[in-house]
């Protein structure tokens, strides 16, 4: 198989087969992100990604129980192309569970729900959007050329066509001006989605970024871990999700939180306050980080 730079995918895909679709992000002007800098974005032709399928299968075909299209948009591909890779995947790895992708609001949002019900059908179980918050004046700062209604519209899009979505959110991002605001829109938009699965990062950064800059400059003030918590607080006081399996276990986290909306809100509170209280904080380091 041959993979064109870093390649990147959720931590729960960490034992898929990941196979790239297309090469980058066709957005990639998100302020506070590096992950597709080096790359020219292009969809793989179908030569291409039907190779890499072959040449899987032949490495480790029936040990695949998970397959991640790859970069950052595969949905961004003609639906008969991704309909394609779905029937070449169910062929060639018959012990496959699930076939997933990241998806960008404005992709799913170009599709129709015919098409949408159609991938679903054809096997593709889950999509990962990177929502990053539901505060609209952080969205434009961010440029991440989305609006928080459009962000819901996508993800209650995917739960009527039978897709499951998994919602990425960024402590942090509204800085120490919107501690509050950015809590509570992350609320409101997970809320009004209800997905399957929500998880935060935390916001890191990346020399070479506008939001580096900013924070170099003094444009944009960083907060705390103790303040990380606060905003996580009042997230967790104000979110409305049944069901929707939560997590904060990525590296970049200060505290770790497992537990299911809305049952386990409550001990995922305490905890917060514990580790406020004692201080009990993870460390991550990254190029760039300024704490």
């Amino acid at each position: 198989m041959r993979y064109e730079g870093v390649v990147y995918r959720p931590p729960s895909e960490g034992r898929s087969l990941i196979v790239q679709v297309t090469i980058g992000c066709a957005h990639n002007s998100c302020t506070f992100c590096n992950m597709y800098k080096d790359k020219k974005f292009r969809v793989r032709t179908m030569e291409e990604i039907m190779k890499d399928l072959l040449e899987a299968q032949a490495m480790y075909g029936p040990y695949v129980r998970r397959v991640f299209l790859a970069d950052g948009d595969a949905l961004v591909m003609k639906t008969e192309d991704i309909l394609t890779i779905l029937k070449a995947v169910e062929e060639l790895f018959p012990n496959a569970e699930r076939v997933s992708s990241y998806g960008t609001a404005q992709d799913i949002l170009r599709k129709s729900e015919e098409e949408l019900k159609a991938l679903a059908a054809a096997g593709l179980g889950i999509i990962y959007m990177g929502a990053e918050t539901g505060d609209d004046e952080i969205l434009k700062y961010i440029n991440k050329g989305v609006t928080s209604a459009e962000i819901i519209a996508a993800g209650q899009k995917l739960k009527r066509c039978g897709l499951q979505s998994s919602i990425t959110l960024i402590s942090g991002l509204g800085g120490r001006g919107k501690v509050k605001e950015h809590a509570r829109s992350c609320a409101r938009l997970i809320s009004a989605i209800n997905p399957e699965y929500a998880s935060f990062l935390t916001l890191r950064l990346y020399e070479g970024t506008p939001m580096y800059d900013d924070v170099v400059s003094g444009r944009f003030e960083r907060i705390t871990p103790d303040e990380i918590i606060d905003e996580m607080t009042e997230f967790l006081q104000n979110v409305d999700s049944p069901g929707t399996v939560f997590r904060t276990n990525h590296a970049s986290n200060y505290v770790v939180l497992k537990g299911d909306f809305n049952r386990d809100i409550p001990a995922m509170l305490k905890q917060l306050e514990q580790v406020k209280k004692n201080k009990n904080y993870r460390v991550f380091r990254e190029t760039g980080d300024l704490l």
